[in-house]
């Protein structure tokens, strides 16, 4: 694979993944947990590394009746990923499914009352991160079939 191409990372809880940034880690892992009422769906790429392994890439599926617009998002990503709010600089995106939130190593954005979706990277891929973004669409197979 060539140093600009992309790959296609599959169907995550009815959501396609359309596009894996290039060097992002071969071993992929799916797993399933809950935390303060919100269910998540979890796909994670990583490599080997000298020390271990090394997470490139994680895509979460959320699902919760708390997540009732962008706002009870980022409050709850704020306590999940043990951020001050008043600290935690975002920027507004555009997404399909309507404006998400993202800095430098995760964008997030409510698909519709209930269901959400956080991508995290490295900054090694964090200029891919808002293509990785937008490549993320509702549906339970690859658009291309």
């Amino acid at each position: 694979m060539s140093s600009g191409e992309t790959r296609d990372g599959g169907v995550l809880d009815g959501f396609h993944i359309g596009q894996v940034p290039a060097g992002v880690g071969d071993e992929v892992s799916d797993f399933a947990t809950e935390w303060d009422d919100v269910r998540f769906a979890s796909r994670v790429w990583e490599r080997q590394t000298p020390d271990g392994h090394r997470v490139d890439l994680r895509v979460h599926v959320l699902r919760g009746e708390r997540l009732v617009d962008l706002t009870a998002l980022r409050d709850f990503l704020c306590g999940y990923h043990e951020r001050d709010p008043a600290e935690w600089q975002l920027s507004e995106f555009p997404h399909g499914d309507g404006p998400g939130l993202h800095d430098g190593g995760q964008a997030f954005w409510l698909v519709e009352p209930g269901v959400a979706v956080n991508v995290l990277t490295t900054p090694e891929f964090g200029g891919s991160l808002l293509s990785t973004a937008r490549s993320i669409q509702a549906g339970d197979s690859d658009p291309q079939e």
